[in-house]
């Protein structure tokens, strides 16, 4: 995204350049103010001409945020914003069509890095023009916000929004300050198997910033593996248990392996009956705009209020 800034500012650079040396000071006047119209003519052009497809229902809020017309969107149970009902729906975030994709004749597809292993290679054999957005951290999400406001001429909206998102979170983490931290183990289930969430996780960021303390600690991974005698031995006070893909059919996968596996009656979060399943709108796999609605709830279990 910002290497396109850069060609385009090189671009614009060089054409003042010309203009200087080819004409004397008034036409030169005259040059640099066709240049800036000619710039203004192009961030226009990349607002509204611009065929952006988003591949998922977060970076699709994101867009409607910025103001930022699509031509694809993800397909998905949940809920998009009215601006796209128009929109063509281009599949699954995790295996979208890229058939139906390259129909639309896009001049950005986007999606997030944690797809990118999945996705990267396949796309650029298909000439996809890829795009994927950090979105694993709250302030990362933040970091992506402000880019698309620079790439798209959105600057003014981009930083907005992250102002009154940060300010609205520094309330909430500036209420739990001093409190004591509960240690807290996040399980992230998928229909048939479940992996287990580290600090650098979007739910371990979030449960961070509230002053928690993580059960697994010392990986550089968002997810890792689950071993149950080894998450036993954490001790985790909470037991976040988040579903992906499937929300109904993964909690009864929960349901039945706490009831079926003898190892988590062992489990102080179990004993304890602090055991809480998250709903997957706000407790996805990546940040997203319900961020301020995820802190409020994880205070609520965190701090038992």
């Amino acid at each position: 995204m910002r290497k396109f800034s850069t060609v385009l500012l090189l671009l614009l650079l060089s054409i003042v350049l010309v203009a200087c040396g080819s004409s004397n000071a008034e036409n030169d006047n005259e040059k640099q103010n066709e240049t800036e119209s000619n710039n203004e003519a192009n961030h226009e052009q990349l607002e509204t001409d611009a065929n952006i497809v988003s591949t998922t229902v977060a970076i699709t809020e994101i867009m409607e945020k910025l103001e930022l017309d699509l031509v694809g969107v993800p397909t998905s149970y949940k809920d998009l914003p009215e601006r796209y009902k128009d929109a063509t729906e281009v599949g699954n975030p995790m295996d979208p069509d890229l058939e139906v994709i390259l129909s639309l004749q896009p001049d950005d597809v986007i999606s997030v890095t944690n797809l990118e292993s999945d996705l990267g290679e396949k796309w650029e054999e298909a000439n996809v023009p890829g795009t994927f957005l950090d979105l694993d951290s709250v302030g990362a999400m933040f970091e992506e916000i402000e880019a698309l406001g620079e790439k798209y001429d959105r600057t003014e909206q981009a930083t907005a929004l992250v102002q009154e998102f940060e300010d609205k979170m520094e309330e909430i983490e500036k209420s739990v300050e001093g409190k004591d931290a509960p240690k807290v183990l996040i399980l992230m289930g998928i229909p048939g198997s479940y992996i287990v969430g580290t600090e650098h996780s979007y739910i371990g960021d979030l449960v961070v910033r509230l002053g928690g303390e993580m059960a697994v600690t010392g990986y550089e991974e968002d997810f890792i593996s689950a071993n149950t005698e080894y998450l036993q031995q954490t001790d985790a006070d909470i037991i976040l248990r988040a579903a992906h893909g499937a929300p109904e059919e993964v909690v009864k996968m929960f349901d039945r392996e706490f009831a079926e596996n003898d190892i988590w009656k062992h489990f102080k979060a179990v004993q304890d009956d602090r055991v809480y399943d998250l709903e997957e709108t706000r407790f996805g796999t990546t940040a997203n705009l319900a961020v301020l609605d995820a802190m409020e709830e994880l205070k609520t279990i965190l701090y038992e209020e």
